[in-house]
């Protein structure tokens, strides 16, 4: 069975769509958004928060390109005086641009490093740094272009070898015994990765080095090692576009902007697991918070290796870093408004529409306003 994002985003659509009837939970690809009439933290009846006004700029991970462009509509409809800028340029563009100060914000596939959070202490106003806000759950989808084969199952040692450059052929038997039903040819492999530093890359290697570490030597990593084959490509739009153009290709990428292409199912324990936002939300429920960190900052070190069921091992959190502190009200204001929003059940469901995401639990939306009311201004 052929799975693509056309599919995906439609059942996260229709499931956003009870989300928001009911009540109930939670480059660069833009979708137009849904309007949103009923949201906490922007210009809504009962809302505790004024309405705010001028620019907000941000930057950062493409593979939140989608759900940013819903949260940007979204928001600016009931705050017409706001602007929300944000260039996807990749996560580590995104951070380096906000630890320098360029932005009042960073979207990014990974959290703060411990290097990085000292330097968010010099970087925002007052003395506590940076916290991540983990708004944005999705799959990394491993797609490729194979004509006349829709469906492939993966392990994740020939996931590994793929990438590593130890399996170079789509009839190599540590791909076929897996798929006893399908005749694969007798074709070269190119394996399609990010060139520029990227979090999908940073998330991607992180599941390789935890299930096969004898395989994928080269850790986790932000920027793809030298020394391996294949071909690079900038952000997530152009590792699609090389994977389209390029019969034989394989690659990775945010689930939400693989567009026709086919999917592969991934090797969990026993089974093998077809992405879903439901099977990558329970990739959070199963993993822990970072140690060691604020209590207001939410780091996932995600449990690549379970055996749970139903989990899709490969996903992708994305946060939004942004200060505890500013320098003036306006400011904490607007980022406090805008945080509020993009993790309340409507704004996660315009994402789940627009990107196919899966929206973040009610207990974890409890604990991440919480942490935004802490934002505050520098005394």
């Amino acid at each position: 069975m052929r799975i693509s994002s056309k599919r995906f985003i439609a059942g996260a659509m229709a499931a956003a769509f009870v989300l928001a009837s009911c009540g109930g939970d939670d480059d660069t690809t833009t979708t137009d958004a849904p309007p949103v009439t009923d949201t906490p933290g922007a210009t809504t009846p009962g809302s505790d928060m004024a309405p705010v006004s001028g620019t907000l700029v941000g930057a950062g991970s493409s593979a939140q390109a989608a759900a940013m462009a819903a949260w940007q509509a979204g928001f600016q409809a009931v705050n017409p005086d706001a602007t929300v800028e944000y260039d996807p340029i990749g996560s580590g563009g995104g951070r380096e641009q906000f630890l320098a100060g360029a932005t009042d914000f960073a979207g990014s596939d990974a959290y703060l490093k411990d290097e990085e959070y000292q330097t968010s202490i010099d970087r925002c106003a007052g003395d506590q740094g940076a916290i991540n806000l983990p708004h944005y759950i999705s799959p990394i989808a491993v797609a490729y272009n194979l004509p006349g084969v829709d469906a492939l199952n993966l392990t994740p040692a020939a996931i590994a070898g793929i990438f590593a450059g130890t399996i170079t052929n789509w009839s190599d038997s540590a791909i076929t015994d897996a798929n006893p039903d399908i005749t694969l040819p007798d074709e070269d492999i190119n394996p399609v990765h990010r060139s520029d530093e990227s979090g999908t890359t940073e998330n991607f290697t992180d599941y390789l080095s935890a299930v096969q570490p004898d395989v994928w030597t080269y850790g986790k990593v932000k920027a793809w090692p030298e020394g391996i084959g294949g071909e690079g490509a900038p952000q997530t739009s152009g590792v699609i576009q090389s994977l389209n153009a390029g019969e034989g290709s394989i690659g990775y990428a945010d689930a939400s902007q693989v567009g026709e292409l086919s999917v592969a199912l991934i090797g969990v324990g026993d089974s093998f697991v077809q992405y879903t936002p439901e099977a990558a939300a329970k990739s959070v429920e199963v993993s822990n918070r970072v140690e060691g960190r604020s209590p207001y900052d939410f780091g996932f070190e995600l449990d690549r290796t379970t055996t749970a069921a139903g989990v899709y091992p490969i996903t992708l959190v994305s946060y939004h870093i942004v200060c505890l502190q500013y320098e003036d009200q306006a400011k904490v204001d607007f980022v406090k408004s805008f945080m509020t929003y993009v993790g309340s059940q409507a704004g996660q469901a315009a994402a789940a529409a627009a990107a196919g995401s899966a929206p973040i639990s009610d207990d974890l939306r409890t604990q991440l306003l919480e942490s935004i009311d802490q934002i505050s201004v520098a005394g």
